[in-house]
């Protein structure tokens, strides 16, 4: 039986919820047809897209369902795959996590589903080790859980689905210049004052307390990040512009997508979304800046797998 799985690109670093916070998109996703095989271990048969290593020992996601595998317990399972690669890596839209969320996701589905989500981000994570250094698990909760995500703990790994609003919408622009995840952390402060710290639990709380009441002037007042997205803008072309003029256009707030160069906003309503689409256009237009722009509701599905 193949499988084909949709894995979606997910926005990490919610504005104030640097590392704890992200949310799922409907598009764009990575793509992967997935089957049980009689080798065992991972094939990665091709992959499409990207020019990425077929060795899976050296692909995120080999390394994601191996992680699986080997809490499976039975050392004959294989599992092949080819992966179609929609999200560009470097982008700051989860290019990593969704090709390892949607592995193990399709991999649980092929042995009939003996991890839960959770313990399925624990496997993602690996592949997000490979990826970035560090197993981090922002972005890969949104892509297996769908919606918003929180990452109370790491030791342990606590981890929790938040309240989406209905009326929800996200606009990304990515710029098509590369901002490595590693790169991004390099240039952080080590420490923060703790003025700034208290401003930042503000917003964190207040996020997660408008999103659990539809609130969408809180969630607004909320979207400020005081510590990350001042030493990382440098890094994006027309960063303040783009927030000024797109709050203008309808938008409730937004930041830096990932570690970038990906700016995402959030709305109410798709009308409101689609105008702040139109605005980072007209920003972006004239710099001579290859980019794209998505504009989606807030998935609260994650992966999605379906029978080929």
């Amino acid at each position: 039986m193949d499988i084909k799985v949709f894995a979606p690109a997910t926005v990490a670093n919610v504005a104030c919820g640097f590392d704890v916070i992200g949310l799922a998109m409907d598009a764009p996703g990575d793509e992967m047809i997935m089957r049980l095989s009689s080798t065992p271990g991972v094939t990665i048969t091709k992959i499409h897209g990207a020019s990425l290593s077929t060795d899976p020992a050296q692909n995120v996601c080999g390394v994601a369902i191996q992680a699986l595998l080997q809490k499976y317990g039975q050392p004959d399972t294989g599992i092949e795959l080819e992966l179609f690669k929609n999200i560009p890596p470097g982008s700051g839209i989860g290019s990593s996590a969704a090709s390892s969320a949607g592995a193990v996701a399709g991999a649980n589905y092929l042995l009939n589903n003996p991890f839960t989500p959770k313990q399925l981000v624990r496997f993602a994570m690996e592949g997000e080790r490979l990826a970035s250094g560090a197993a981090h698990a922002d972005n890969v909760a949104p892509a297996i859980m769908g919606g918003f995500t929180l990452v109370r703990s790491y030791k342990p790994l606590d981890i929790t689905g938040l309240h989406t609003p209905a009326d929800l919408w996200v606009t990304v622009i990515h710029p098509q210049i590369e901002v490595k995840t590693s790169d991004a952390r390099e240039i952080l402060k080590q420490k923060v004052l703790m003025t700034d710290a208290i401003r930042q639990w503000g917003n964190v709380g207040a996020l997660v307390a408008g999103l659990y009441q539809e609130n969408y002037d809180l969630i607004s007042r909320s979207l400020e990040d005081v510590i990350v997205e001042p030493v990382r803008a440098i890094l994006i072309p027309a960063f303040y512009e783009l927030k000024v003029k797109c709050k203008e256009a309808g938008a409730l707030g937004g930041g830096i997508s990932g570690s970038g160069p990906s700016v995402f906003m959030l709305s109410k309503g798709e009308t409101n979304a689609r105008n702040v689409a139109e605005m980072m256009n007209k920003v972006y237009a004239p710099l001579g800046v290859d980019y794209k722009i998505h504009v989606s509701q807030i998935n609260t599905r994650g992966c999605r797998i379906d029978k080929v």
